[in-house]
């Protein structure tokens, strides 16, 4: 049976994880013990078991700490087994029956984007992905949307390191023309694939905003270019931003169950 003293470490360590989790960038140990409280030898014990567990990395040429691969695995599993998966297929679900063709929800996943839910189309022609399937962020709408919402520093660590494999005819191989595109994707507030990862299928994704300043994930829908052209995938984008905004509600609802399971 574990101690209070054993919670009490416990939930200090999951105090520091949650923390470098919601920043934009990797923190120093000075500014993680700035916003935790906690004395200065507390906050570098417990960087340092955690280091050593693989549970959060120093970044590339700094003394900064980030979390792990292992950590982002751990929540990606966390949001396809969340309590609120099955209010996200319901309205993922009542998007495709107002759009007809298949929809999703993505978020970023290393240099990829991870389906987190999928609801498919009842027509013949079709692309058949499940959840936990990843695809290419340079390459898909909601992969570069994503990206491209990224704060700048962040954003550019990420684009220097992008593999541009040309995935399709259409893929855009070019770092440069990768940021030019991110910053009109960004400005506009949608992403757009245009057959880039599929010959013959487009896509548009709109972001699932937590903040105005923040996005957690995306909705995106897909379609053959045979059955539907981009204008006509535009014009359901006020569906999608309506769909977009109820799932928010889902994610907010996760981050406080996992708040209040912490306290």
């Amino acid at each position: 049976m574990q101690t209070s003293q054993e919670n009490s470490a416990a939930l200090r360590a999951f105090r520091v994880l949650e923390t470098l989790a919601e920043s934009s960038r990797p923190l120093s140990l000075a500014e993680v013990v700035d916003k935790i409280g906690l004395p200065k030898q507390t906050i570098h014990r417990i960087l340092k078991q955690m280091q050593d567990s693989w549970l959060i990395t120093r970044s590339p040429g700094s003394r900064n700490y980030t979390c792990s691969s292992r950590v982002n695995h751990f929540a990606l599993n966390v949001m396809l087994n969340s309590g609120a998966t099955a209010a996200r297929h319901a309205i993922l679900s009542d998007l495709v029956e107002q759009i007809g063709e298949t929809c999703n929800i993505t978020m970023l996943s290393g240099t990829d984007i991870v389906y987190i839910d999928r609801v498919e189309t009842q027509w013949a022609l079709r692309v058949h992905l499940q959840a936990g399937s990843r695809v290419p962020l340079h390459c898909t709408s909601s992969g570069k949307l994503l990206l491209s919402l990224l704060p700048k520093a962040q954003r550019e660590r990420l684009l220097r390191t992008l593999p541009l494999a040309a995935i399709s005819q259409q893929s855009i191989t070019d770092r440069t023309a990768l940021r030019k595109e991110l910053e009109q994707t960004r400005r506009r507030k949608f992403g757009i694939n245009n057959q880039e990862n599929l010959q013959g299928i487009i896509a548009i994704a709109v972001p699932i905003m937590l903040d105005r300043n923040r996005a957690c994930a995306a909705v995106a829908v897909q379609a053959p270019i045979a059955r539907m052209s981009l204008e006509q995938l535009l014009a359901h984008l006020p569906v999608m931003n309506e769909a977009a905004r109820r799932l928010k509600e889902t994610f907010v609802a996760d981050a406080k169950s996992l708040r209040a399971g912490s306290e």
